[in-house]
Parts: C-alpha cells; structure tokens; sequence
C-alpha cells in the first residue's frame, strides 16, 4: 500500500493556544495548499479525513474524503482555546508523562493512540488496492508513522509533520518504508 500522510493547513488560531479537537478554520486556503499538493500524490487513490474543518477543508478540495472521527487530533479537553503560558504546572506534568497524561476533561496520548491504531487497523485488513491519502493532524500522523516505521511510542513525538505536506510510506508484506517526509 501507497500510503501518504497529510497534515491539514496552518489553523487561523495565534501561536501559542492549545486547540486540540477545537474546530477552527484555516489561515490558508484548502485549494492553494491541494493544488501544490496535487502533484505529489497518485492519480488514483482513497481518501480519509478527520471531520474537523481544518483538515476536512483540505480533503474535500482533493476528492470525496471517508471522515472517521478516530483520526481527530487529542483532546485536551479544558485547555482547549488557552495558551500554554497560562497552564503553569500542568505543563511540568505533561512533559513528565507525555503518554499517559490527560488535561483535565480529555484524553492522554495513550488514548488518542488506541483510537487511531483501531482506525489503522481497519484500513488495514481491508488491504486497499489502490493508494490511500490521510488528511489529519500531527498527533494522529505521529501515530500512523511511527506505528508503521516500528519506532517506540515514547520516540513519536520526535515526527514533526508540517503543516499542509505530505509524506509517503510504502506499506509492504516485508515492512514498511519511509520514501519521503515532510514535501
């Protein structure tokens, strides 16, 4: 399988705020960013997407996206809309824990995790057979990559998906390789 990993745009939110699953626009648009993308993608392939704006925007002006809630970013439940600099110790928590923390009201990466793989692991078993595009979020990509590559879960957030660029796994029966990253 063909398999090439989209982050959505840059979101129009200031730098520095915590949005998770908050649904926020685009601080670019979904057309300019599919048409540079157009390119580097197979002519043929199947297309899912997270729901929220930002990376459905994104799908949609590349084909008709299967948006599957499992490929949301995490939640960060009540630090969504805050900046960081006002979450104090909390961060020190966080970084101590990055798996298994969870802001209050959401989820830990851990959980964010589980329901990605469950997703992978569907697409999966219904070896596709032609390519398949994913528009989604850094931390779902995070997973799906590094999952796939056989890096250890604490090593994912090492995989810094840019936003509105694509990279390509090739997933074979042998293994997986990293073709590109990050065009």
């Amino acid at each position: 399988m063909e398999l090439h990993l989209i982050r959505h745009p840059k979101p129009d939110i200031a730098p520095g705020v915590c949005y998770g699953q908050r649904d926020i626009g685009l601080a670019e648009p979904a057309a300019a960013v599919a048409e540079r993308l157009r390119p580097l993608l197979p002519a043929a392939y199947e297309l899912h997407a997270s729901p929220l704006a930002r990376a459905r925007l994104l799908a949609e002006e590349l084909g008709a996206p299967r948006l599957d809630e499992r490929l949301k970013e995490i939640h960060f439940g009540e630090w969504e809309g805050q900046p960081f600099d006002t979450l104090g110790s909390a961060l020190d928590e966080w970084s101590r824990d990055p798996l298994g923390f969870r802001a209050p009201g959401g989820e830990s990466a851990r959980e964010m995790s589980a329901r990605v793989l469950r997703w992978l692991d569907g697409l999966i078993a219904a070896a596709p057979q032609q390519a398949v595009v994913v528009v989604a979020h850094g931390g779902p990509l995070r997973v799906i990559a590094g999952h796939l590559l056989g890096l250890p879960a604490e090593r994912w957030l090492g995989l810094d998906f840019a936003c509105g660029h694509v990279t390509r796994l090739d997933v074979e029966s042998w293994g997986v390789v990293l073709k590109w990253f990050n065009r």
